[in-house]
């Protein structure tokens, strides 16, 4: 199973053109999702606005290369690294996804554009990696869903409880699952399980690339920007009149004190 390019399989039922019009379609949803969401939350314009504000009140000027620097550590600490996670569990849960995620994406992307016809010979190391992006995506997606989840832990809510934003990592964790159902049913020759497991995937793509406006989506292409313009803001001072966080009081004996996590 794990050496074999389901999508090859699949060519024998469904153009490879098929395959890449439907791939080139969630990109498109992608795109116009996150346009739509920058339209209507405004984020964007709330960047900009906010880097000049910080630029106003800036105490000290940055150099060209500091700013390099800044950039270069923030992609590797912040973004590649999600160093912005505190605790070890949380941390690994998102890598384990992201990059469970990203290898799960490309991977289908050149065996659909590459080897997705009935002739082709799929170098093995693609179909390969493409189940272990999605078994890493499932581990990463499944323990934060199930134990990690603030808003389960502390404020006391099932973890049944969904909404709107929960609509990207369900979706995410539900094309990665659906995929290695078919691919397993597939090499197995269980002809009518590989064809429901095969929609499912299907209409989980759609959810996923479909749901842009409504999830968490397009959150992660604003992240990287967010984190960048908050480092160089606080090497040029431009930081320096924001409010202290909001577990000093307790740090300073102030007599504020926060609740221990509650189990449910």
């Amino acid at each position: 199973m794990i050496t074999i390019n389901p999508f090859v399989e699949l060519s024998a039922y469904i153009p490879s053109i098929a395959m890449q019009a439907f791939l080139i379609l969630m990109v498109i949803l992608t795109v116009g999702g996150t346009i739509l969401d920058m339209i209507h939350k405004k984020n964007v314009k709330f960047f900009f606005e906010n880097s000049k504000k910080a630029k106003l009140s800036a105490t000290k000027s940055i150099t060209t290369g500091e700013k390099a620097s800044i950039i270069a550590k923030t992609v590797a600490h912040d973004i590649l690294a999600s160093g912005e996670f505190c605790g070890v569990k949380r941390r690994s849960a998102h890598l384990l996804g992201m990059y469970g995620t990203i290898i799960f994406w490309v991977t289908s992307a050149i065996m659909i554009f590459s080897y997705s016809t009935p002739s082709s010979i799929t170098p093995s190391i693609y179909p390969v990696l493409w189940h272990i992006g999605a078994i890493m995506t499932c581990i990463g997606g499944y323990w934060f869903w199930f134990i990690l989840r603030v808003d389960v832990r502390v404020e006391g809510n099932k973890w049944f409880r969904i909404v709107f934003a929960d609509l990207f990592v369900l979706s995410l964790v539900a094309t990665s699952t659906f995929g290695l159902a078919w691919s397993y049913f597939q090499s197995s020759g269980a002809t009518g399980l590989s064809t429901l497991f095969f929609a499912l995937f299907v209409i989980s793509n759609v959810a996923l690339f479909g749901g842009v406006y409504w999830s968490k989506f397009a959150h992660m292409f604003y992240k990287p920007g967010a984190a960048i313009q908050k480092h160089l803001a606080e090497a040029d001072g431009s930081r320096d009149d924001l409010p202290e966080p909001a577990d000093l009081p307790e740090k300073y004996g102030l007599g504020i004190k926060r609740s221990e996590p509650q189990n449910y």
